[in-house]
């Protein structure tokens, strides 16, 4: 939500898929006390806004109501990684109820195996363990859950949609909504990615996953060519009002923005933002960069820089990342 929704303005058919450790490299969400890992969407085709979302593979527990379980990402020398969540294993044994002991037992140890691959960035071997986990346990929110962010780090977005779409169905959550968008806006259904928008706003999310979707809205109006509309949405929404302690929303945020005022050639404002983003975190994204050209006189009026972000984690992305 991403991609990779702070997103640098980057983002099956159609698309050409970036390389996975490269997508990996440009889309760290960045703003101090902690850095957190992006989830991404880019197809390589062109540079969108890297979106930090999750930083680990999620759980949840069975039924409508059921929330995300956060886990390690990186467990401390010696530390033994965590294992898959005993009520997970429960439910897959209870949803292969026409199953032997024995394959059920199989089946928990391919969800347990996907768990750990995809928490060690091995995308494409937490999707094929999960697979035949999703095929006879449907109706585990986790398993598709699992599926889903696995398809959508690899750029699979028509899978990566299936799985999310049905994890939305079996609970409430509604942290991965923006990535729902942000793979509608990789397969190039504006309208789509303005109705789950509009979804997302009903249901009330929390802050960071709010921002998380107006960008990837606004990231869906500029590519229409509705830079005006991209800034509003994000100007209006109070995105563009400076606080004294900035959370890693606000710098993506300053930063998308940035990018569009310098797209609409509205370069005193870019510069603006780009500043602000600077202040609080040096290294974020490109910004540096940015900064350069802007002082330099080399912005370009109405143009689409390509930006992309200094060394990432998701959308790898971030992603999330076009």
């Amino acid at each position: 939500m991403a991609r990779r929704g702070a997103r640098e303005v980057t983002k099956e058919p159609g698309p050409k898929r970036e390389d996975t450790h490269e997508r990996d490299r440009r889309a760290r969400a960045t703003a101090p006390p902690a850095r957190q890992a992006a989830w991404i969407r880019d197809d390589g085709a062109r540079t969108e806004w890297a979106d930090a979302a999750t930083t680990t593979a999620t759980t949840t527990t069975k039924g409508r109501g059921a929330r995300p379980l956060k886990t390690t990402v990186t467990p401390a020398p010696g530390e033994r990684r965590p294992s898959l969540p005993p009520e997970v294993a429960t439910e897959i044994r209870n949803a292969a109820d026409a199953a032997t002991a024995l394959h059920k037992e199989h089946l928990v140890e391919k969800a347990e195996a996907a768990f750990g691959a995809y928490e060690r960035n091995r995308f494409q071997d937490a999707l094929r363990a999960i697979k035949p986990v999703a095929d006879e346990a449907p109706r585990v929110a986790a398993v598709r859950e699992l599926a889903g962010l696995a398809a959508y780090r690899i750029g699979r977005w028509r899978e990566a949609a299936r799985h999310l779409q049905a994890f939305d169905e079996l609970s409430d959550a509604t942290e991965h909504l923006p990535i729902l968008m942000d793979i509608q806006r990789a397969l190039q259904r504006p309208k789509k990615v303005a109705e789950l928008w509009a979804e997302l706003r009903h249901r009330s999310p929390d802050a960071d996953v709010l921002a998380e979707g107006r960008i990837v809205a606004a990231a869906s109006l500029a590519e229409t060519g509705d830079l005006n509309g991209a800034i509003s949405l994000l100007a209006s929404a109070g995105a563009s009002k400076a606080v004294r302690n900035p959370s890693t929303r606000h710098v993506r945020q300053w930063y998308v923005l940035a990018d569009l005022y310098e797209r609409a050639g509205d370069l005193p404002r870019a510069r603006e933002y780009f500043e602000r983003v600077h202040r609080v975190d040096p290294q974020a994204y490109d910004v540096r960069e940015r900064l350069r050209a802007l002082g330099a006189g080399r912005g370009r009026s109405g143009g689409s820089r390509r930006s992309r972000p200094a060394a990432g984690g998701s959308r790898t992305r971030a992603r999330p990342t076009r």
